[in-house]
């Protein structure tokens, strides 16, 4: 008897064990639940497409702009029209007498100093070339002369964006060296020509401790597969508007769910007052290819994950931007289930398939004499679609509330994406330490140089993250702008 109930629980057991396996498979093989199938149909080709990049902006009187992707600045928490058209005035053409000086007495030409790029620096495929200039007469022109290897000058006219700073965005570059020099005009009639000053360009490579990358494509690792698009919803012109952003899947430690790092402006509109609706998040958009954004999720590498709501400090939700700069971090919750869509994974849970980055509270290094502060900045950008792009450099301060990358070139999308210190560039790893938040323009509304990102430590990010770990999922699916959480913390 004995054997034979071995037997027989030994066949009950094999079935029960068959039927689980079963069942596993289909949970591994089930669709999401239908709320959340709805937005990811709902992001047709034609609104990925028509999605802005949300990326927030302080103008030199200190008033926030958003840049949509065309340029313009739309005011962002009041009603200031930018005036691009603002420029001091324009001199009457005079003729230029013979003789050094122009007949003015002033003989001496212009002064130029802290060329940007400085010599030896590496920068990527874009940058933002800069000089001071100054003349006691004035400048009438300043031009920065480039070129690759010894190969044909190409030359670019500066433009004034500060009292004495002259500079102008390019792209395009390829590897190799390169060198520049900058000529300068005074009103004078007086000419000053800098010697060349050598720099070189990376495209392709994760930079060593002290190159500054301002803007190349990052390839490999752990962050490459964590970090993705964000898609979702806001209100813009009176109605309701597709915006892109990056997030980063952030170690939980917990079961049931997972979480995604983002920038708070990216998850909730602070001059609206609402949380994002039809969120979408696409990790590893950026499989290595040179194809544009894959317009569905059938065709990403590890299909969509659909969150749930999202999380944000009460100081970002109460205030608007800029005042509230210093709680610009914030998290989407994705549950393990009915929240996976597109193509076919071995887990429907987001950080079992994509990976995860932890995320650091702790003090950081900046300002530091040695490389110990080189920090890499991520995103996803839209002027370089499908790339998925980095910058890297020694971080310091902006400000008691931000980090601060003075290069960093990251454009449209990248908002959110995140900021690792220090990086283990052969595992593409490291702790996440603030995210992609918000840059300056100058008086012409052109993006200067550099990016701001908001401390963790010292700040009320890790009660935000405790929050989103602990928070209840909603028994139904929330209404529109109603899809997320404002938290108190101290």
């Amino acid at each position: 008897m004995l054997k034979t109930s071995n037997i027989r629980y030994g066949f009950w057991l094999a079935i029960c064990l068959s039927l689980s396996a079963v069942n596993a498979g289909a949970q591994v093989a089930k669709g999401p639940d239908a709320d959340k199938a709805r937005i990811a149909e709902h992001w047709t080709s034609e609104r990925r497409a028509a999605a802005i990049p949300r990326d927030l902006v302080i103008d030199p009187r200190g008033l926030g702009y958003l840049k949509v992707r065309d340029g313009v600045l739309v005011p962002y928490g009041h009603k200031v029209a930018f005036d691009g058209t603002a420029q001091t005035s324009t001199p009457s053409p005079t003729a230029k007498p013979s003789g050094g000086g122009g007949g003015s007495g002033d003989a001496t030409p212009p002064a130029v100093t802290g060329m940007d790029p400085g010599a030896g620096v590496t920068i990527g495929a874009s940058y933002t070339f800069a000089a001071t200039v100054t003349d006691a007469s004035g400048i009438r022109s300043v031009a920065f002369k480039i070129a690759k290897d010894g190969s044909r000058t190409q030359s670019f006219l500066a433009n004034n964006t500060g009292v004495n700073t002259w500079s102008v965005g390019l792209q395009g570059f390829t590897d190799g060296n390169w060198t520049w020099h900058v000529v300068a005009k005074d009103k004078a009639g007086n000419t000053q020509t800098t010697p060349s000053q050598a720099f070189k360009v990376s495209t392709t490579g994760s930079g060593g401790s002290g190159d500054v990358i301002a803007n190349a494509r990052w390839s490999g690792g752990d962050v490459q597969k964590a970090a993705g698009r964000v898609y979702f919803e806001m209100p813009y012109n009176a109605g309701w508007a597709g915006f892109v952003c990056s997030g980063t899947v952030a170690t939980d430690g917990t079961s049931g769910r997972s979480l995604i790092m983002t920038a708070a402006h990216c998850v909730y509109d602070d001059a609206n007052k609402v949380f994002a609706r039809n969120v979408m998040f696409i990790p590893a958009q950026d499989d290595g290819g040179t194809d544009r954004t894959d317009l569905n999720c059938t065709n990403d590498p590890m299909g969509c994950w659909l969150p749930t709501f999202g999380v944000v400090h009460v100081n970002w939700a109460t205030r608007t931007f800029p005042d509230n700069i210093a709680w610009d971090y914030a998290f989407y919750v994705v549950s393990d289930t009915g929240a996976h869509a597109g193509t076919a994974v071995s887990s429907t849970v987001l950080d079992e398939t994509a990976g995860s980055l932890p995320v650091s509270f702790d003090a950081v290094n900046h300002d530091t004499t040695d490389s110990s502060d080189y920090t890499h900045a991520l995103g996803y950008s839209y002027a370089y679609d499908p790339n998925f792009m980095y910058c890297a450099e020694d971080m310091t301060t902006e400000g008691t509330a931000d980090w601060w990358l003075a290069q960093c070139g990251l454009s449209g999308g990248a908002s959110g994406g995140p900021w690792v210190q220090p990086m283990d560039v052969a595992f593409g790893r490291g702790p996440i330490i603030s995210v992609n938040s918000w840059g300056y323009v100058d008086r012409f509304g052109n993006s200067l140089p550099g990016m701001a990102g908001a401390k963790l430590v010292g700040s009320s990010a890790s009660c935000v993250y405790g929050e989103a770990k602990a928070l209840t999922f909603p028994a139904t699916a929330p209404a529109d702008g109603l899809a997320g959480t404002v938290v108190t913390c101290p």
